[in-house]
């Protein structure tokens, strides 16, 4: 019988893997705590129409990237493809918006069905935020000195780009829209396949085209900038004044649209060159209409998003991992001798009880020669022998491993003082 393999594009997480996860998401928490940011959770499962209504039927993610079902009861469901419309829908259904201002997080795992490769997966996770109820600018900047702190504490401001663009209110990128369509119209036979189609259905995401010959077209093409209102300019202007007081490096990209219907005024992501085509790590904006979109009072609202695999992938490719990361146990017990398994057992749960000591107890077992291969195997850098002898005197033998230190023998009153000079 063949055994059945995971899903392409769906990949298991081992346990050497986990560690590195989970010390990429604590650092996260600090940061977002520091902030005083809270945390939300969100069914992975929605109704079709919140992404539909939310991100645009037009595109690429709704047309052909969702993974979407009818239940029994006959209902189009839609594993969440991104998490902020999740986020709008919860926040509104459970009174959290009104007449109040909100800063939330989110993690776990999204859903597309995109060609897989390396730093692109059919499952994949983020770790979202969103801020609701406030409509200045220095909410938007909050947050991407929020990103740029998170950056700094993972060794990773020197390999992120900052990009930056303001895409305006609705009315301004309606008026933009119909300009940019005129313009490439004249070069419609010159023009990228996607780009043409994109032009009847959602032409900002020409601006952002990988076509070299579509690229060169746009050079004489009408800008968004030019369109902005006395509070675009004003907003984004005030934006990028926070940034540079708080010294953080940016660059302004015209052709930044994110590719998401409801983003309006700020968009930006956090860039790198270091893992190829996936380039983009974090990423959000502004996205005032949506509440309303979904059926709410307008609300204002901003965000962002960052990927799990990609910025592991990137801490990993740029050998940022501290060394004690993947060191699961502190402390493994060797119990050999009659009666000394419930004498480890109840060492054990001392340790476990008074100190922060992450504790491997050996089960199943086995002679000492074997016992000692496990410890070593561990990767624990104290072993605690407990034999016949030390059962008597209520001792226990201490021995460094991997360190070259000498074993000794101590009490057990007087272990825990003892290893805490030992490990910090």
């Amino acid at each position: 019988m063949a055994k059945i393999q995971a899903i392409r594009g769906m990949n298991d997480l081992l346990p050497g893997q986990s560690a590195v996860w989970q010390y990429f998401e604590n650092e996260v928490k600090k940061v977002l705590f520091s902030y005083g940011y809270q945390e939300i959770r969100m069914p992975i499962v929605e109704q079709t129409e919140l992404f539909k209504r939310s991100i645009g039927e037009v595109t690429d993610i709704v047309e052909k990237e969702m993974y979407t079902f009818e239940d029994r009861n006959g209902d189009s469901l839609t594993l969440r493809p991104e998490g902020t419309a999740c986020c709008v829908r919860a926040a509104e259904q459970h009174g959290l918006l009104y007449n109040q201002t909100q800063r939330l997080w989110y993690t776990g795992p999204m859903f597309r069905h995109e060609r897989p490769q390396k730093g692109r997966y059919r499952q994949f996770h983020q770790i979202g935020v969103e801020c609701f109820g406030f409509k200045g600018p220095d909410i938007d900047a909050e947050l991407i000195m929020l990103t740029a702190r998170l950056w700094r504490n993972l060794g990773l401001t020197e390999h992120l780009v900052l990009e930056i663009n303001s895409l305006g209110l609705p009315e301004e990128r309606k008026a933009f829209k119909e300009a940019l369509v005129t313009y490439l119209e004249q070069y419609i036979d010159e023009l990228d396949a996607d780009s043409k189609r994109r032009l009847t259905s959602n032409p900002l995401r020409i601006l952002d085209s990988k076509n070299s010959q579509t690229q060169n077209i746009l050079k004489d093409a009408p800008k968004l900038a030019d369109f902005y209102g006395d509070e675009s300019k004003n907003d984004f202007n005030e934006l990028l004044a926070f940034l540079d007081n708080a010294g953080i490096k940016y660059r302004v990209n015209s052709g930044l649209v994110r590719g998401l219907d409801y983003y309006s005024k700020t968009v930006f992501e956090w860039v790198t060159d270091a893992l190829g085509a996936q380039g983009t790590v974090c990423a959000g904006g502004r996205f005032d209409g949506l509440v309303a979109q979904l059926g709410g009072k307008g609300t204002p609202g901003v965000g962002f998003a960052m990927g799990i695999e990609r910025l592991v992938l990137l801490l990993e490719e740029l050998e940022l991992i501290p060394e004690d990361v993947q060191a699961t146990i502190d402390v493994f017990i060797v119990a050999a001798g009659d009666g000394t398994v419930q004498k480890a057992f109840d060492l054990s749960e001392q340790l476990r009880s008074e100190t922060s000591l992450r504790v491997l107890q050996n089960a199943g077992g086995g002679s000492f020669k074997s016992q000692m291969k496990k410890a070593d195997k561990s990767g624990a850098k104290i072993a605690l022998i407990i034999g016949e002898q030390e059962l008597e005197s209520d001792s226990v033998v201490l021995k460094p491993l991997g360190s070259g230190g000498e074993q000794k023998t101590i009490s057990c009153s007087e272990l825990i003082n003892e290893l805490s000079k030992i490990i910090s």
